[in-house]
């Protein structure tokens, strides 16, 4: 597949204390490539995570949810090709097989190794690979670096996509370094991608959770390319404790805010990296929605607007036809008043209390549709509610990549 047009660099990652990164080809599918990740992480490390709610969820996701709970990680297993998801006891079994043989490798139980599977549907994991995999991830722990790690995590992303930020905590620098792969299949919850945080931040698993939860509400659960919810969406978050920090319990800790705010920021690059891969994207749409009800409903608006094919199709030809955002507003079932609607493309105001502005000139929304990042806003003036997400427009790449996914 061609690079995606809206792809950015891979960015400059430093390695983070108590991580360290094996990968193996077995070919789930017909690739060259590398599609076995294991990672060893520092006993003492925090997890927390957050997954699909997909009720078709496979067998990496349930035990996933199973065992975050514990909130500590020894090892994470990772396969792309073959998402295991809706395959039987066959499938759960290998899932098992696979985390006990890696569990094994790094000395740990398996309640401390987290699993993730994504690719086709359908296919149970085959156990014999996966165990090979594992196996020869372990025997390169440590050759690996965040590039390489990324690369194995894909399927159909055509760029590897990951961020960097930190923050101070208890005067030390913490590190937070995130990698994710997803180009389709994407939309809350949680957006079909796995994406694995990585930190050096001395922090208690609850806290953890709790910051991981926020992030994501704000940041992977706002973005969608096509409407479709994946089976095996997983994001999980390990800190190692290795920067020296003192143990941040609680917000109220000197620090917590700042980490808080740095993992929520590298949640948002990541989930925005995602939509720059959408399947045959051309175009990076941001929508926001202002004057709703509440932020509850500011955001299922904005997310009728974001997943409507006739607002993405328009903005993939470049037409600033606003009555199709009109549309979106109209059908997402919240509340909304024809006469106190105003909408704007970029800087533009196009419609006004129920009307084309007077004297509009289309110029400037159509150099402005002609960019490869696109604004869109929707002001309701009924309230305070406010909400941004981000999607993609749609053209017929979308249809060529997933017309012969399984090939």
């Amino acid at each position: 597949m061609d690079r995606s047009p809206l792809a950015l660099p891979f960015p400059d990652l430093a390695p983070i204390k108590g991580v360290r990164i094996g990968t193996a080809n077995v070919a789930y599918k017909r690739w060259t490539r590398d599609c076995v990740t294991l990672v060893e992480l520092a006993p003492g490390t925090a997890v927390a995570g957050v997954t699909t709610r997909s009720a078709c969820a496979s067998p990496e996701v349930e035990l996933c949810r199973a065992k975050l709970p514990g909130g500590q990680a020894r090892g994470l297993v990772v396969n792309a090709g073959n998402s295991n998801a809706f395959t039987g006891m066959s499938g759960r079994q290998a899932a098992e097989a696979q985390v006990a043989r890696a569990a094994a490798l790094l000395g740990c139980s398996a309640d401390q190794v987290f699993s993730a599977s994504t690719g086709v549907i359908g296919v149970p994991l085959p156990v014999d690979l996966a165990l090979s995999g594992v196996d020869q991830a372990h025997a390169r722990l440590g050759a690996a670096d965040w590039l390489a790690a990324t690369n194995a995590i894909g399927t159909t992303d055509t760029f590897p996509k990951a961020a960097t930020t930190s923050a101070m905590v208890g005067g030390r620098r913490v590190t937070l370094t995130g990698i994710i792969k997803g180009s389709g299949m994407i939309a809350p919850d949680m957006a079909t991608m796995l994406s694995f945080i990585f930190s050096d931040a001395a922090i208690a698993p609850s806290l953890w959770q709790q910051m991981l939860s926020a992030a994501a509400a704000e940041t992977f659960n706002c973005i969608t390319v096509d409407s479709d919810t994946s089976t095996s969406d997983t994001v999980l978050a390990f800190a190692t404790g290795t920067a020296g920090n003192p143990v941040l319990t609680t917000l109220d800790d000197p620090g917590a805010e700042a980490l808080a705010a740095a993992l929520t920021d590298l949640c948002r690059q990541l989930a925005i990296l995602v939509v720059r891969d959408g399947e045959g994207a051309s175009k990076l749409i941001e929508i926001t929605v202002t004057g709703a009800v509440d932020g509850a409903s500011a955001r299922r608006v904005a997310m009728s607007i974001a997943n409507s094919p006739l607002v993405k199709t328009a903005i993939a030809g470049g037409d600033a036809n606003w009555g199709r955002v009109v549309m979106a507003v109209g059908k997402a079932g919240e509340p909304a008043e024809r006469d106190l609607l105003s909408i704007r493309f970029g800087d533009t105001l196009v419609a006004s209390k129920g009307a084309v502005v007077p004297g509009y000139d289309e110029a400037p929304v159509a150099a402005h549709l002609a960019g490869q990042e696109v604004r869109i806003g929707a002001d309701l003036g009924l309230g305070s509610g406010r909400a941004r997400v981000w999607t993609c427009d749609l053209t017929h790449g979308y249809i060529s990549i997933n017309a012969d996914y399984r090939s």
